[in-house]
């Protein structure tokens, strides 16, 4: 088999009003690349890359020529092709030709999906089946409480409530953005109307020195929160969670952060977190993806990837270590979860249903795409 055709689309939606704050920077609405592959063999595919820095540097890839790398490959030797492309971020020609390391990181994690959806598709399996199938469903969780201008406890409160009566049975609470007084309040309001059980989980994307962190830690922990997620500063996040670790009984997550499976890797060998939470259309793809699951599960390790819920659940869906998967279910935080696929799998009750339909089992929008889409090649 071989590819064929391609098809690049850049997916954007226009800021809303009053931005979404994590601790520190604002996430955008939608900014992502699509990707479409044909075949030969009339069989096609599609994957996506997610990135919350400026997304021109993909677009710039493409225009200078990289997708004629991609044609006359073989989609159904998908670690093959992710070579190649991954490996340019070490070769010549790539400077060259204006490719820049995370253009080259993101390009090959969405072309290794869309290798993966044909693949699947030729073998007539969804995905999470031939990754191991251990299960049909996995747990999803709603991320939320992001700070806004003007949101007080009240607009908070609102929040919760409606959430809640969605079904949802648990919440990823932003969190860092505040003096740690007041984020507690935020916390405990949160923990008063989901009840004692129901999930919190607490994301703190990398805000907090190390004393801040030992001292949130202690704050939250009688607030029972399921994991603390990326609470410290990038620069020496991996030791200084390893030191952490040793001042509270809550979970460690991080990941979403690492740009190669490599740092990933790194974070388990310094036993710095109990939860990986890496991003394969942020990197690497279901090839990486599914080394790290394997990883995990070798490491007692959980598996609770970010972003993208109906894709990564077929990581989580596939491995022992699968643990949870993340899902936005505000129109106004993610638009393409809302609008991008037509009949997707179900979300109820905390609960995300997989399709028995093959390959990715997702099916693009058109009219979605043509809200949302600008095709580039």
């Amino acid at each position: 088999m071989k590819i064929t055709r391609l098809e690049v689309s850049v997916l954007r939606a226009p800021p809303t009003e009053r931005p979404h704050w994590t601790s520190h920077f604002i996430v955008p609405t939608a900014n992502e690349i699509l990707v479409r592959l044909w075949t030969d063999e009339g069989i096609d595919g599609f994957g996506l890359a997610t990135s919350y820095t400026p997304i021109d540097f993909a677009v710039r890839a493409f225009q200078a020529g990289l997708g004629d790398l991609i044609l006359g490959e073989d989609p159904l030797a998908p670690e093959r092709l992710y070579a190649k492309l991954f490996g340019l971020t070490s070769k010549r020609v790539a400077n060259e030709k204006g490719w820049s390391r995370e253009a080259l990181i993101r390009i090959s994690a969405a072309v290794d999906i869309a290798c993966w959806d044909i693949l699947g598709k030729a073998a007539g399996l969804p995905l999470y089946r031939l990754f191991g199938g251990y299960r049909g469903q996995v747990p999803a969780y709603v991320t939320c409480a992001y700070y806004r201008d003007g949101k007080d406890l009240a607009e908070l409160r609102d929040e919760m409530e409606m959430l809640k009566a969605q079904g949802h049975t648990g919440f990823k609470a932003k969190f860092g953005g505040l003096p740690l007084a007041q984020d507690v309040e935020r916390l405990a309001l949160m923990r008063e109307v989901v009840g004692p059980d129901r999930h919190l989980m607490v994301d703190v994307n990398r805000a907090w020195d190390l004393d801040t962190a030992i001292e949130g830690a202690r704050l939250i922990e009688p607030l029972d929160p399921l994991w603390l997620e990326e609470p410290l500063t990038w620069e020496d996040d991996r030791r200084g969670m390893k030191l952490l670790s040793a001042k509270t009984r809550i979970p460690l997550s991080g990941g979403e952060s690492e740009t190669t499976s490599y740092g990933c890797r790194a974070m388990l060998e310094e036993q710095a977190i109990q939860i990986l939470q890496f991003d394969c259309t942020m990197m690497g793809g279901f090839t990486e993806g599914r080394k790290l699951a394997a990883l995990c599960e070798l490491n007692h390790v959980k598996v609770a990837p970010h972003h993208d819920c109906f894709i990564h659940a077929h990581v989580v869906a596939g491995s022992p270590a699968g643990y949870i998967v993340e899902s936005f279910t505000d129109p106004e935080r993610d638009p393409l979860q809302a609008e991008l696929f037509e009949a997707p799998p179900e979300l109820r009750d905390g609960t995300l249903t997989l399709s028995e339909r093959p390959g990715l089992g997702l099916t693009l929008s058109e009219r979605a795409l043509a809200k949302f889409g600008s095709r580039i090649v």
